[in-house]
């Protein structure tokens, strides 16, 4: 997990060099590479599903010595000083009523392993009070604070002499074999100083998981579906690499983790055993927010790309596909594949090319961006947005266009876009156009939508409309937008205008893998009513 260091910072008269905290501190102002700690490395044999404080009895006499109730443990650890380790971060301090401008500190810590404990020590000539420091889980939190020798999870007016020290030992208790436990166990810390109130985070692993901290993939990689696969600051495939991931796989991004591809991505998953990709946030107000984590991207390198039965879900940018392919082939296909809830774009294409059949873009802040021209072709993909308490429909579910602006220039390229027996749907929302279609300059620009659906007040301009039905509410099963459960099948109305209205192409399956062609001809949209 990350440990919590609090204590004293060793005197700095240098300037401030950043007012505002890092991410995961609360307390400002920060002074940068001026803090030095020493720290006892415990090598650890083992990973125990359980690490919690022991509470020890003391007297009075070990409470009032010089450097607190830790200090002869510490002292006894390392007596020669040959274990220790003396390492440099960022701090944050308090300023405190007196003037005292070089005081406590507290940062996360990643390098020592969960139950070191820690000397930080002050240089300083004025004394600190802190009128209350809480652990804001309470009896209920996996963690535990112990403050020179007391396990409280509450503490009011803690003074702190002036060239003292303090120990401070926090815990985490554990039992990564449960599979309801958040797989980043939080909570936080306040601390009440001078009429102020600043929130600390802590984090620490949980439930059990293939975690993956900045990683790059290289060569051939299998993923199996025995943990679920947790990514911490970033994974990346690398350029001449190749990952497949099997089918019942689920992979959770932190808020600040993108997965990029620059080689290759091969999903394999089946109905009803999907592969899943979502934040890393499941308890029950998180869950299903938009914008959990960043997306997929596939960058400039990358090629062949395949995913098939995958549910892309909660993002910012659920996926992201720049550049032309290198080889000729697509650069991404998606087969029977679900991508709902992005905060911003479900699908955003940069002068790419992309093949998607019998797919479902729904619920996004905008469905399906293309920008900048490219190749691609949809099939039976029904993509729909309907406004609800988490994301608004403001933008139109497809846009195309052939351009981009880039360093203020406008820049044009070719663009073919074909999109047969597709459903392009929205409610509620700011638009009453759900198609928009926009051209620039000369460049080859071909866009068709044949037996499709759509919903516009005004046709899209530069395109193709062979046998489409216009403005015709497609009848989906299910629309509940206060609880946010959505059916896009058509199977409750016989009439529903998608159905047999259809061309027949090569694909045989629809989302929930059932035979097309069912009656005289195929449905629109990703499912084929049965």
């Amino acid at each position: 997990g990350v440990n919590l260091i609090v204590g004293y910072q060793k005197k700095y008269n240098g300037p401030v060099v950043n007012n505002n905290p890092a991410k995961t501190i609360a307390v400002i102002p920060v002074v940068e590479s001026k803090v030095e700690t020493k720290l006892l490395i415990t090598p650890k044999t083992e990973t125990p599903a359980k690490s919690e404080v022991k509470s020890t009895a003391s007297t009075t006499e070990d409470k009032n010595k010089e450097g607190g109730y830790f200090k002869k443990t510490f002292s006894t650890q390392s007596p020669a000083n040959d274990k220790m380790k003396t390492e440099k971060g960022t701090a944050a301090a308090f300023k405190s009523t007196s003037g005292w401008e070089d005081g406590k500190y507290y940062c996360l810590y990643n390098t020592a392993p969960a139950g070191t404990i820690i000397k930080i020590t002050n240089q300083n000539n004025q004394k600190l009070l802190l009128s209350n420091i809480k652990l804001m889980g309470g009896n209920n939190s996996s963690y535990k604070i112990n403050i020179n020798g007391i396990p409280a999870n509450e503490t009011s007016d803690v003074e702190i002499a002036a060239n003292d020290s303090i120990y401070i030992f926090i815990s985490v208790t554990i039992n990564p074999g449960l599979n309801n436990l958040p797989f980043i166990v939080s909570d936080s810390i306040r601390i009440n100083y001078n009429g102020n109130s600043k929130f600390i985070q802590l984090q620490a692993y949980g439930q059990n998981a293939h975690f993956l901290n900045n990683q790059i993939i290289s060569g051939n990689t299998i993923w199996e579906n025995d943990l679920p696969y947790v990514i911490l600051g970033s994974l990346r495939v690398d350029s001449n690499a190749t990952l497949n991931i099997n089918a019942g796989c689920k992979i959770y991004s932190h808020a600040n983790a993108p997965f990029l591809v620059d080689g290759s991505l091969k999903i394999n998953g089946t109905k009803n055993n999907e592969v899943q990709f979502a934040g890393d946030r499941l308890d029950e107000y998180y869950k299903d927010l938009p914008a959990s984590w960043p997306g997929i991207y596939f960058r400039a390198s990358s090629k062949d790309n395949f995913l098939k039965y995958a549910i892309i879900k909660n993002a910012t940018q659920a996926v992201v596909v720049t550049d032309p392919s290198i080889n000729g082939a697509p650069k991404l296909t998606l087969q029977q594949c679900i991508i709902d809830n992005a905060y911003q774009t479900g699908l955003l294409a940069l002068n790419s090319n992309v093949i998607a059949d019998n797919s479902l873009i729904s619920n996004c802040g905008s469905n399906i961006n293309i920008q900048l021209g490219g190749n691609y072709i949809f099939t039976n993909c029904t993509v729909a947005a309907y406004s609800n308490l988490l994301l608004l429909h403001n933008n139109p579910v497809l846009q195309i266009t052939n351009f981009n602006f880039q360093n203020g220039n406008l820049i044009t390229e070719n663009l073919n876009a074909l999109f047969q027996n597709c459903i392009f749907w929205g409610e509620g929302g700011a638009t009453s156009d759900e198609v928009i279609i926009n051209k620039e300059g000369n460049n080859t620009f071909n866009v068709t939508l044949e037996n499709c659906l759509y919903k516009a007040a005004v046709d899209p301009s530069n395109t193709t409309l062979l046998s489409v039905i216009k403005n015709q509410d497609p009848q989906f099963d299910s629309i509940d937008v206060y609880n946010r459960y959505y059916d896009f099948r058509t199977t409750k109305e016989p009439i529903a205008p998608g159905i047999d209205n259809g061309i027949i192409t090569s694909f045989q399956y629809d989302l929930d893998a059932n035979q097309r062609t069912i009656g005289i001809s195929t449905d629109i949209g990703c499912y084929e009513k049965q």
